[in-house]
């Protein structure tokens, strides 16, 4: 199993540390470096920052949001850095969410399956570098009857095929994304329920299209702390876990929540919700049970993290990506080295 990190949204509040996070992330042998996006900074620049000033760790878009860019912007994008990067970059694609999808972007969320589909095949015909034509529902290219004609990428990528994630939660986007992408990007992954809540679609869609998941990336993101009181640590992720579940979308329809309920919290899920909706947000964090938090983080000592990593890459992961936590530098670097020397212990380095 190999390690990443995960450096979330730029803007967040750590921003002079995550170079230096990235950096020893490097050093350290980390395989990817992941930066996300929503409404605020966008993940190609950071990832050119990161990529310019590292040396050898692959950088990872965690999301792309579909929504934001027309496919063939992406295919030049994912181009651009995969040849500046010397072939590190990634490409993780997401549909986000209805709020953002309409809100932010002015772009209608709906039939988030089939866009999907059309955006990845447009983009990896993009890349082989044929003259671009395409004909679906959601795109055509060129335009019909009018001066556009099938254009060719001019940009020569480092590499023939660049690793193209897609970020998953549902059962039908988890098939789906087995069936057309190279790894899969999850959040609040359950070692305990990753196989009734992501793998079994994953494998799905792989046998749907033929394939095994040999090759395949599992690939979740988990926060991370280390030391000896698990549940002051948990209790850190209490914010974290209450927006996702309880302000990530609407009443109707939040993937996070409904991601918490398949794991078993569909009480716990409702009040989280309620709460967070209703303006009382530190009532919706005091609601998320510790359990929850600890399902889906690496919480406590060195040795605990290990046997959770083991648990993890038993389950079926194949990157697990860190997200190390701490309210200075030297602490987010200590998780760091930590991640590393857990994963030594757990003996699947």
């Amino acid at each position: 199993m190999r390690l990443g990190i995960n450096l979330g949204y730029w803007g967040a509040g750590m921003d002079g540390d995550n170079l230096a996070v990235a950096q020893e992330a490097d050093r350290l042998g980390y395989d990817v470096c992941w930066a996300a996006e929503a409404y605020g900074s966008d993940a190609p620049t950071v990832l050119t920052w990161v990529a310019a000033q590292t040396e050898s760790i692959d950088v990872g878009s965690a999301i792309m949001q579909i929504p934001a860019r027309q496919p063939a912007m992406t295919a030049m994008t994912a181009a651009t850095l995969d040849s500046l990067s010397g072939g590190r970059f990634r490409l993780g694609l997401g549909v986000s969410g209805p709020q953002v999808s309409e809100g932010w972007y002015g772009v209608k969320f709906d039939k988030p399956l089939a866009r999907t589909r059309e955006y990845v095949e447009i983009v990896r015909r993009a890349m082989t570098r044929e003259r671009l034509s395409y004909e679906g529902e959601h795109w055509t290219l060129p335009l019909p009857g009018g001066p556009g004609k099938p254009i060719k990428l001019t940009v020569h990528p480092e590499r023939e095929h660049i690793p193209l994630y897609i970020a998953a939660i549902g059962p039908k986007n988890l098939e789906q994304t087995g069936e057309i992408a190279d790894g899969a990007l999850l959040i609040f992954p359950s070692a305990d329920h990753l196989e009734e809540t992501a793998i079994s679609y994953l494998r799905a869609g792989r046998e749907k299209a033929g394939k095994t998941m040999e090759g395949f990336d599992v690939s979740p993101t988990l926060p991370l702390a280390v030391g000896d009181d698990v549940k002051g640590l948990a209790d850190m992720f209490r914010p974290y876990t209450a927006l996702y579940v309880g302000g990530m979308g609407s009443r109707k329809q939040n993937f996070y929540n409904q991601l918490a309920q398949r794991m078993g919290y569909e009480k716990e899920a409702a009040e989280i919700q309620d709460k967070y909706l209703d303006g009382d947000k530190a009532g919706a964090a005091a609601a998320v049970p510790h359990q929850l938090i600890d399902q889906t983080a690496l919480l406590g000592p060195v040795e605990r993290i290990a046997e959770r990593m083991q648990a993890y890459a038993a389950a079926g992961v194949t990157t697990l990506n860190l997200a190390p936590a701490g309210f200075t530098l030297e602490e987010r670097l200590t998780a760091l080295r930590a991640g590393t020397d857990a994963l030594e212990r757990s003996g699947l380095a």
